[in-house]
């Protein structure tokens, strides 16, 4: 699938029949936000993945290629293989955007570099990954995912080192690992 060649799809295929798929950018922010809800049970996040993705009802007998299908879409219609992403919200270096606590910034990029008002505007998720991922160094959003990417290095002149622990201190995440989470990163930072 080639984004200036072909059609962005609006259907998936399921078995031998075509089947709606919401293509809303919102949507697939949702979907994005309930993946990472680790309070939703797996069950509750299938059926809502349903509510989300498929305006009409899926047989059982396609339930599974259906939520194939809606992550594939999520994914842009491309394998991770395929996929040459590179903004993304999680990572060696951890979670660089959340669209919950940098919606402001995301928003304001879009109006300033693509005069897009993202209340106005119904944007196929497709679309809508593409322009994120090309967003300019010089918007806000680009800034401080580059402040939480960087890997801070003894390399490094102290200056610099001092620059961006600070901004990652400023710019820092709400940090939404369980406790064990938590105590296997300090364990491996720890090299146990």
């Amino acid at each position: 699938m080639s984004l200036i060649i072909d059609t962005v799809p609006e259907t998936v295929l399921l078995g031998d029949q075509e089947y709606a798929i919401n293509t809303d950018f919102r949507i697939s922010i949702l979907f994005e936000l309930l993946m990472q809800d680790k309070e939703i049970d797996l069950e509750s996040k299938t059926k809502e993945i349903f509510n989300l993705y498929y305006p009409d009802e899926i047989p059982d007998e396609l339930k599974k290629e259906a939520l194939s299908e809606a992550f594939l879409f999520f994914k842009g219609g491309k394998t991770a293989e395929e996929s040459r992403e590179t903004k993304g919200s999680g990572g060696a270096q951890g979670k660089i955007y959340s669209y919950e606590d940098d919606d402001t910034y995301i928003y304001a990029a879009f109006k300033a570099q693509y005069g897009i008002d993202l209340q106005d505007e119904d944007l196929h998720w497709w679309k809508f990954k593409a322009l994120f991922s090309s967003l300019n160094e010089d918007c806000k959003i680009s800034k401080v995912m580059s402040y939480r990417a960087t890997a801070i290095t003894s390399e490094m002149p102290k200056a610099e080192q001092k620059f961006y622990r600070r901004m990652k201190d400023l710019y820092a995440l709400p940090d939404t690992r369980t406790e064990e989470e938590k105590e296997a990163d300090f364990a491996d930072a720890l090299g146990f």
